[in-house]
This record gives structure tokens, sequence and C-alpha cells, in this order.
């Protein structure tokens, strides 16, 4: 198993060639397409994924700790899959969509500008995570812990607070219609 650091990897194509099993410590992903690609059992430690396709990638076992995503392309990835010792991520404009944090924990962490349409985030502790300018169009929050999480510059997203821990949680005023859905009432602006 290799072991790498510091190291640099720009526009490497790992669908045709696969990405050496192995454990990547501070390495940078500039622009690479992992597309499909099989990265189980891979460690990745303090890297950083730029510009990369990592859309249904295999991740059984794929450790990701303190890993930053940033301009990715990550569709229908299966994070639930994932090593769970030490997990942490965090993303910057990222497509998330149709990924999967089925138990994941995800504490303290940040999410930018990312989608998450159709995201799975059930039975997920997401405490005290900010979700700044994140889309959540039909994804899915059951039984997710949320406390102290930050939504309030998050839209499109719909969950129950019977069904969630939402204690602390920041929503804005205009993301009441999110948590409120399950009531078929109408929130409207003071003034309209």
């Amino acid at each position: 198993m290799e072991e790498l650091y510091n190291e640099t990897f720009t526009k490497k194509d790992y669908t045709q060639n696969p990405l050496p099993k192995g454990e990547y410590e501070q390495c940078t992903f500039d622009g690479c397409n992992f597309s499909e690609a099989d990265l189980t059992g891979c460690v990745f430690l303090e890297c950083e994924f730029k510009g990369c396709n990592l859309s249904l990638a295999k991740l059984s076992n794929t450790a990701f700790r303190e890993v930053t995503f940033k301009d990715c392309k990550m569709l229908g990835l299966r994070f639930d899959q994932c090593s769970k010792f030490l997990f942490q991520l965090s993303t910057d404009n990222c497509n998330c969509n149709s990924a999967s944090f089925f138990q994941t924990k995800l504490t303290k962490t940040s999410f930018k500008n990312t989608q998450f349409q159709e995201a799975d985030f059930s039975e997920c502790d997401l405490s005290s995570t900010l979700f700044d300018h994140c889309d959540f169009s039909n994804a899915t929050f059951d039984h997710t812990t949320l406390e102290k999480a930050d939504l309030r510059t998050s839209f499109n997203y719909s969950l129950d607070p019977e069904r969630n821990r939402i204690q602390q949680a920041r929503f804005s005023l205009y993301g009441l219609p999110g948590l409120l859905g399950k009531y078929n009432i109408e929130v409207d602006e003071p003034g309209s």
C-alpha cells in the first residue's frame, strides 16, 4: 500500500488507470476524473480536491479525514459506506446531488454553496454544522440531528421538527415553510 505525502496530481484520469490503493496525506487533486473509479480502502488525510469529478466513485471503507472539496462534481456518492473513523469533510461550490450521508457523523463542519438535491441525510449527525447557501431540494431528513446547525442562508429544505432534532438550530424567516410544510399552512411576509 502506497504512502504519499504532499503530492499534487493534476488532470489525471482515474477512470481507466485506477488510483493506486494507499494513504494520501496533504495531497492535492486538481481537475482529476474519478467518475465511477474504485477508491475502496484509500485513505485521504488533510487532502484537497479541486475541480474534480468523483461522481459514482466507489467509497467502500474509504477514509476522508479533514478533506476539502472545492468546485467538485460528486453525484451519487455513498459517504455512508466510508470509514467512520475520524470522518470529516467540507465542501465549497460542489454538486452532491443524490449523495447518501445515511448514519454518518459530520459535526462542526462547513458546506458552502453546495447542491444537495435528493441527498439522504437520514439518521445523520450534523450538529453545529454550517450550511451556507446550500440547496436541499427533495433532500431527506429523517431522525437527523441538526442541533446548533446553521441553515439561515440555505433553501429548499423540508424537514419535520417532530422527526428530527433541531434544538438551537438556526433558520431564517424564509426557511419557515420548509419547517412547517407538514402542517399545510401558509407563511406570508409581514405586510403582504
